[in-house]
């Protein structure tokens, strides 16, 4: 046991409609604050953002583009640059490209993982607007290192998927509008924790992996028979506190709706490629006949109709995954 301390370093999620949760959060929130505040957008990988200049402007607290190396300060938002994992170690921002979590980098679940390692019961995790469950995982690993759990409230979101996959995820999160959860962060802010960081191995294991500080090895847990739609290796499933997760051997990692989510890509990109390679055959075919070649005629006409069957077959599984993907986003 280190000491005392205040709940100071907030971890903040979003996605889709998030911009303008974040800004309403950062306006309430004072220049004053006794906490860091570290903030995680779904961002596309190669396009320049403006987030940090559009936050900075939000309110009193300066916000900048986090940088590799740089101690965590009180009264400052720190903002995930594109293409990199924004995490916590030793009271210090690292930045990682790291393995993709859902498909995305920077993603939440990894920079919720690092702060409960690192703060334990000092950190705070917010969840706004953002569909799928980005977060969800994150915040029940900051709940179970003593954290505190705040997610805006689902019915005023512009997309509430992951506030309700994070309330189902963390039992004792609060659901508040962004008004109150920077009363909340400030409340929270000021009350003195036992600053314990408690143990637990296999996410220690997962957040050295994002941070590329660990060897590469399997990822914990059972084979699905799904393969990954990131690099093509084993995909498998690990529980951690009673809530499921996916990974393959490099560490591309999932929450059960991205892993639906994948799955339903990786399909229909299979499913486009089937149909390219069959207009080719055809056109192959045509020519063929007209040029007289009976003998390469059957052949294709052959290949032509193995492939319609298997664009078929695809077909059938895109609707199944879809059909659990979106029954997924409803729980």
């Amino acid at each position: 046991m280190a000491g005392s301390s205040g709940r100071d370093v907030v971890v903040v999620a979003a996605s889709a409609g998030g911009v303008e949760a974040l800004r309403a959060l950062l306006a309430r929130l004072p220049g004053d604050l006794a906490a860091s505040v570290l903030v995680v957008l779904h961002l596309p990988p190669r396009v320049e953002s403006s987030l940090a200049r559009i936050l900075d402007r939000a309110g009193p607290l300066e916000a900048a583009t986090a940088r590799d190396g740089e101690s965590l300060r009180h009264g400052r938002v720190y903002v995930a640059p594109p293409d990199r994992h924004l995490m916590v170690q030793d009271g210090e921002i690292r930045l990682s490209r790291g393995p993709r979590y859902n498909s995305h980098r920077p993603a939440a679940d990894p920079l919720f993982l690092s702060a409960a390692l690192d703060a334990g019961p000092r950190t705070l995790a917010v969840v706004l607007s953002g569909t799928l469950d980005d977060g969800a995982r994150g915040a029940a690993v900051v709940e179970r290192h003593l954290g505190a759990v705040a997610v805006q409230d689902p019915r005023a979101s512009a997309f509430d998927g992951m506030p309700r996959a994070a309330l189902a995820a963390a039992r004792g999160a609060e659901a508040l509008s962004v008004e109150e959860i920077a009363e909340w962060v400030v409340r929270q802010s000021r009350t003195t924790v036992e600053d314990e960081v408690v143990k637990d191995p296999g996410v220690e294991k997962e957040v050295a992996l994002y941070l590329l500080s660990g060897e590469i090895g399997p990822y914990g847990g059972d084979l699905t028979g799904l393969s990954c739609s990131e690099c093509g290796g084993p995909v498998y499933e690990a529980k951690s506190g009673g809530e499921a997760h996916y990974g393959c051997g490099v560490g591309h990692g999932w929450s059960p709706q991205g892993m639906a989510a994948s799955q339903a890509e990786a399909v229909e990109r299979a499913l486009w490629t089937a149909t390219l390679r069959l207009e080719e055959w055809l056109r192959m075919l045509e020519r063929a006949e007209a040029q007289g070649r009976k003998h390469s005629s059957r052949r294709l006409l052959e290949d032509a109709g193995q492939t319609r069957q298997a664009l078929e077959t695809m077909r059938m599984l895109q609707s199944r995954i879809d059909g659990t993907s979106d029954s997924l986003a409803l729980t």
